[in-house]
């Protein structure tokens, strides 16, 4: 495997050039190969993209499934031109979104499914059995890389919404919210019944009940800032948070 940080340097494309492969796979590499990278193999350079394209195209394909609430995801082999996942797709490969599903269970999957989609279309590819299809221009979206901003939970929005989010958001970077302004990253929380001003506390117990926008989220697990993941009664035994307590 191969991972330089960019392609400018030439000793870089040198490498790649130099290994005389038969075909050039990228997997998870969030960079736009150049033109001398694209060619230097012998059948092409393909990437193992984690969504259905023209779905998702871009960096974040997990996350931005998982934030849009899709109830499914998948795997395209797909023959890399200059564009940014423009390129023509070998295969595409379903995978269903479970309601329990992170950004680190479901690339787990993807990443599975991709392992054995890519070693059956290069066989294809050499075989001369592969068709590669052009990418249909309707139902184009795009994946931007994640910022650190949208990982602060906005409690007015729904709380299906922050539910998706924290799920998005989990194993790393994690969703947080401001306590007393203190940042508590939230690690567990299912949609719950509730209602109220928008991040303030209306129940402790196992759980701990925020009010959200539209219904409440019910946190399970929490973590302060340099500390550890905690249930919400082990988080409370150091933290008094009575209801009527604000996440700004």
């Amino acid at each position: 495997m191969f991972q330089p940080v960019n392609l400018k340097a030439p000793q870089d494309l040198e490498r790649i050039t130099a290994a005389h492969a038969d075909a050039v796979v990228v997997a998870a590499y969030g960079l736009i190969l150049p033109p001398s990278a694209l060619e230097a193999g012998r059948r092409g350079a393909f990437n193992i993209h984690a969504s259905l394209l023209p779905r998702w195209r871009g960096a974040a394909p997990i996350q931005r499934a998982l934030l849009a609430g899709d109830r499914e995801s998948g795997v395209s082999i797909m023959q890399m031109d200059a564009g940014l996942d423009t390129g023509p797709v070998l295969s595409r490969h379903p995978v269903a979104i479970t309601s329990d599903d992170d950004a680190g269970t479901l690339h787990d999957k993807l990443a599975a499914v991709g392992a054995e989609a890519i070693v059956a279309a290069l066989a294809d590819m050499e075989a001369g059995r592969a068709r590669p299809v052009p990418q249909p221009a309707s139902g184009v979206t795009y994946a931007a890389k994640i910022e650190k901003a949208e990982t602060r939970l906005d409690w007015k929005q729904a709380a299906p919404a922050l539910e998706r989010a924290i799920r998005a958001f989990r194993p790393a970077p994690g969703a947080y919210g401001l306590l007393e302004g203190m940042p508590v990253k939230i690690w567990r929380a299912r949609v719950a019944a509730g209602a109220g001003e928008p991040g303030s506390v209306l129940q402790t117990g196992d759980e701990i009940v925020i009010a959200c926008g539209e219904k409440a989220l019910a946190v399970s697990e929490l973590q302060r800032a340099g500390g550890r993941r905690l249930s919400a009664s082990q988080f409370l035994r150091g933290q008094r948070l009575a209801p009527g307590a604000r996440f700004s």
